[in-house]
C-alpha cells in the first residue's frame, strides 16, 4: 500500500459501491460491490477459513512434514497465500480474509481486495513508469486501476505436490509512459521443514509449533527489448495481510548510521505523521502498531533496510517473521508516489502498514496489517529474469522460546517488543 494520504483516503471510501461489468464467467449484479471486511474471520480456524474459501475459489492445501503446518493458496487470485496454520485444521488462522468480497462474487472497480497473507504484485504504483494509471491519466483516484495481471487474472498451475505448488503466467503491460513489458511471472510456493527454517533463520523451531513457507517469485523479460531506467523498470512487490490485535506489535530492524551516508531512518509521512505513541524508533529497530485502529504506514530505504522484519502479537501469542532476499550494495528501487517524479528509482524496499478508518465514522478497508517487501527496480535483457524470494513463519508455544526466536532473528526480546510503544 504506497499510497498517499488522499489517494488511500479515497479508495476507502470509494472502492465501496463500485463495481464494473463482469467479464464472462464472473457473477454479474446491479447492486454495489463492498469490498470492506469487518473483522469477520478474526478468530476463525485455518478448516474453516478454507471451507469458506472452497465455496466461492479453488483452493489448494500444503501440508508439512507432520501434516500440523498447513498452506492454504488460491491460484485464481495469482498463487496467493490466503492463510496458513501452524497446529493443524483447529488451528489459529493467521492470514486476514475479505469475506464480505469474496463472497460476494463481484469484480470491484480500481482494485480486488480479497486479503491473503502474502500477494503477488508488481511496481511502480505512481509516477511516469507507473503500471496502474494509463498514459495521460491524472494521478488521482479516479484514474487509479490495479492491472488485471496482480488483480483478477487466475494464474496457472504449472506443478503440484502435497508441500509446493508453482504458477506461471504470460502477459504484457504497459505504463504511465507507454512503453510496453513482455513478461511471464513464475511463482511457487512451498511449506518448509525445521531443517530448512534452521538453515534459512540460524534458529532452531526446537518445541515450538510453527509454520514456514517460502515463496519463489521470477520476473523474465520475454520481449525483445531490454528494460532501462530510461524507459522505466518493475519490480516484484509482495504484501501480507494478517490479522490485527489490540497487542500486535510490528517490528522493522533497520541498519543504524547517519543520515548523511545511510539517508532518514524511517518515511513516516505516507498518511501523515505517525503519532509518537504508536511509531516508536529505539537503536536498530522500530515498533509499529499493527491493532488495525489507525491508518499508518513506514517504509524503509535500501541502505536501512535488513533482510527481515516481523511482528507479535501479544495476546494470540504469535510470533511472525518475513525474510527475503535483498541484493547486496543495490538501491534502485521504484518510487511509487502519485506525482511526476525527480527520483523514480528512490523507493523503498521495506514496509509496514496499520489499517484503521481514512476519515471519521468511514469503516477501515479491514482492518488487517501488512508486512511488505519489494524487489529492486529490475533491469532485464531480453530472456533476462529477476527473482525475488520470501519467506514467512509463524511461531506458537512457550514463551521462554517465542523470546529466544525473536532475540535470535529480531534482536530484540518480547518483553521489550511489548513495552516498545509504551
Amino acid at each position: 500500500m504506497r499510497w498517499t494520504m488522499l489517494a488511500l483516503s479515497l479508495f476507502a471510501i470509494g472502492v465501496t459501491g463500485c463495481s464494473k461489468p463482469a467479464a464472462e464467467g464472473e457473477s454479474k449484479d446491479s447492486s454495489t460491490t463492498t469490498q470492506s471486511g469487518d473483522s469477520m474471520n478474526s478468530d476463525k480456524t485455518f478448516q474453516q477459513d478454507v471451507d469458506f474459501l472452497n465455496e466461492h475459489v479453488e483452493t489448494i492445501v500444503l501440508r508439512g512434514d507432520g501434516g500440523d503446518a498447513l498452506v492454504a493458496v488460491t491460484p485464481a487470485y495469482q498463487g496467493r497465500v490466503m492463510t496458513s496454520s501452524a497446529t493443524g485444521g483447529d488451528g489459529v488462522s493467521f492470514g486476514w480474509l475479505n469475506y464480505d468480497h469474496i463472497a460476494s462474487g463481484k469484480v470491484a472497480e480500481h482494485i480486488n481486495a480479497y486479503g491473503g497473507e502474502e500477494r503477488f504484485w508488481l511496481g511502480p504504483e505512481g509516477g511516469q513508469f507507473s503500471i496502474y494509471f494509463a498514459p495521460g491519466a491524472k494521478f488521482e483516484f479516479a484514474d487509479w486501476q490495479t492491472p488485471p495481471l496482480i488483480d483478477t487474472e487466475a494464474y496457472d498451475v504449472a506443478e503440484k505436490s502435497e508441500s509446493k505448488v508453482s504458477f506461471v503466467k504470460e502477459a504484457t503491460i504497459k505504463n504511465y509512459s507507454n512503453n510496453e513489458f513482455k513478461l511471464r511471472i513464475d511463482r511457487a510456493v512451498e511449506v518448509l521443514d525445521p531443517g530448512a527454517v534452521e538453515n534459512s533463520l540460524g534458529v532452531k523451531p526446537g518445541e515450538l509449533k510453527f509454520v514456514g513457507y517460502r515463496t519463489t517469485n521470477k520476473l523474465t523479460n520475454t520481449g525483445e527489448a531490454a528494460w532501462t531506467k530510461d524507459t522505466g523498470l518493475l519490480s516484484i512487490w509482495l504484501l501480507g495481510m494478517y490479522k490485527p490485535g489490540p497487542k500486535t506489535t510490528i517490528v522493522v530492524p533497520f541498519v543504524e548510521g547517519s543520515e548523511e551516508e545511510l539517508g532518514v531512518v524511517v518515511n513516516d509521512t505516507y498518511f501523515g505523521k505517525v503519532p509518537a505513541d504508536r511509531l516508536k524508533v529505539a537503536e536498530g529497530v522500530m515498533y509499529l502498531s499493527g491493532d488495525g485502529n489507525f491508518r499508518s504506514k513506514i517504509g524503509v530505504p535500501p541502505k536501512r533496510a535488513k533482510e527481515i522484519a516481523g511482528s507479535y502479537d501479544a495476546e494470540r501469542g504469535v510470533l511472525t517473521l518475513v525474510k527475503y532476499n535483498k541484493p547486496e550494495g543495490v538501491t534502485d528501487y521504484v518510487n511509487s508516489m502519485w506525482e511526476i517524479q525527480d527520483e523514480p528509482f528512490a523507493g523503498d524496499t521495506v514496509n509496514a502498514y496499520n489499517d484503521g478508518s481514512p476519515a471519521p465514522g468511514e469503516k477501515p478497508l479491514g482492518p488487517f496489517y501488512e508486512i511488505e517487501t519489494s524487489s529492486p527496480a529490475l533491469a532485464l535483457e531480453p530472456g533476462k529474469s529477476g527473482e525475488h524470494i520470501s519467506e514467512t513463519y509463524h511461531f506458537q508455544g512457550d514463551r521462554a522460546e517465542l523470546d529466544r526466536v525473536a532475540k535470535e532473528t529480531l534482536g530484540v526480546s518480547l518483553d521489550e517488543i511489548e513495552a516498545g510503544l509504551k
